[in-house]
């Protein structure tokens, strides 16, 4: 039973080991507030705290990593640090008018206001309603629905304007790809946990944007701005693909496309998913950059969250359709995270969370990841067990053997 010459039985094991005996272990001594509730990110690499804040985004974004480590591996430790991360935002995390602030500090005080953007709403609806997922909790899930409605009406104000850093050019209601991502992998798991016709809609609207409008025909690439009408710019912001975003919104389209049973949908987002992978490769060093201008150059830096973005996008598709290039695809990324990425070289737990192209050593850091980092463990642990359970046949969610 192998990936592309891996053996799966090996990448089980390996997964699980650090999950349990690594990354959990270093979360629990230094990354959260067993005392208050929430996640403190503002580590270095032997645990020491630089910052003792909480970022709103950190908040929701660890309340789904637990939620979710609950749901599926169990432990009443981790259902504890769940239950007093909710009940942390939930005390401090807005404001008088019902929105979501940008940080506090380590007590619950606010240290940022609430903003336009919208993100700090949508990453608390997917922990919530993954708390909700976990223990049944109706009042998470409803929160979470109205979160998500609250975020989506910033979105649709044709005069907001947000400054975002990594977008060549800002302008009033803008819209960007890394919303749609993020209200699409939030609405997926929503409907899986309920039946709610406007979620649907919303659901049929985001992914009809990825598909047709987000979709760059000449160059067969994601663009990552679009004018407020889903119109794509004739300015610099043309030819700018965020192939991270790119790349995480394709993978997060597949399992959308298996709650639908929409294999046309499977199949097309593979497709994708598969071209951003060879755009993003560096041929020089390895690894997959973050960004391009189609006529210019790449953004020359490298993060894990992208490298691990593609490993669960590839697992899924070896899981459920076989693709020999994906398991492929999959050797290659994992070697690379663990010769660049992986802290053991240097006597440390985890791995750097970003780098420069080469991924140089950074001898101190100011945060540690616990969402896009677990997530890959996670899912991809999960992936390994259920096709070692198969002994290795791809699944027959599609039927005939289910390969594409």
């Amino acid at each position: 039973m192998h990936i592309a010459g891996k053996s799966l039985v090996s990448l089980r094991d390996h997964y699980r080991r650090y999950l349990f005996e690594e990354y959990l272990p270093f979360w629990q001594r230094h990354g959260i507030d067993h005392e208050l509730g929430g996640f403190i990110c503002g580590l270095d690499h032997d645990g020491t705290c630089v910052d003792d804040s909480k970022n709103m985004w950190y908040q929701g974004r660890g309340l789904w990593t637990y939620s979710y480590l609950y749901r599926h591996f169990g432990g009443e430790e981790n259902l504890q640090v769940a239950t007093k991360a909710r009940d942390f935002i939930l005390a401090h995390g807005r404001d008088a008018s019902g929105d979501w602030v940008t940080g506090l500090d380590r007590t619950g005080q606010v240290v940022s206001p609430a903003t336009q953007r919208g993100y700090d709403g949508l990453f608390v609806a997917e922990g919530l309603q993954a708390y909700a997922h976990a223990t049944g909790d109706r009042e998470s899930l409803e929160i979470a629905i109205e979160s998500l409605w609250r975020s989506l009406s910033l979105f649709d104000d044709p005069d907001r304007f947000i400054e975002e850093g990594y977008i060549p050019n800002n302008y009033p209601g803008m819209r960007i790809l890394g919303s749609h991502m993020v209200l699409l992998l939030t609405l997926t798991q929503m409907l899986e946990q309920v039946a709610d016709a406007k979620l649907e809609a919303l659901c049929d609207r985001v992914v009809d944007a990825i598909v047709n409008h987000y979709w760059h025909p000449e160059y067969r690439l994601m663009s990552e701005a679009l004018d407020h009408d889903y119109q794509r710019p004739a300015d610099a912001n043309e030819d700018f693909i965020y192939l991270g975003h790119a790349i995480e919104t394709l993978w997060m389209l597949l399992p959308e496309a298996m709650r639908r049973k929409d294999r046309a949908l499977f199949n097309l987002a593979a497709e994708r998913f598969r071209r951003h992978l060879e755009v993003a490769w560096d041929d020089v060093y390895g690894g997959l950059f973050r960004a391009v201008n189609v006529h210019g150059a790449y953004t020359f830096d490298k993060v894990l969250w992208l490298q691990e973005e593609a490993l669960v996008g590839c697992l899924i598709l070896s899981e459920h359709a076989g693709l020999d290039w994906a398991g492929e695809w999959f050797a290659r990324v994992f070697d690379y995270v663990e010769e660049h990425f992986s802290l053991q070289q240097y006597g440390y737990p985890l791995y750097l969370y970003s780098g420069d192209r080469k991924v140089s050593y950074a001898e101190h850091v100011g945060r540690k990841e616990h969402y896009h980092h677990p997530r890959c463990v996670m899912r991809n642990l999960l992936g390994l067990e259920r096709m070692i359970e198969r002994e290795g046949a791809v699944s027959d969610f599609w039927g005939e053997g289910g390969r594409g």
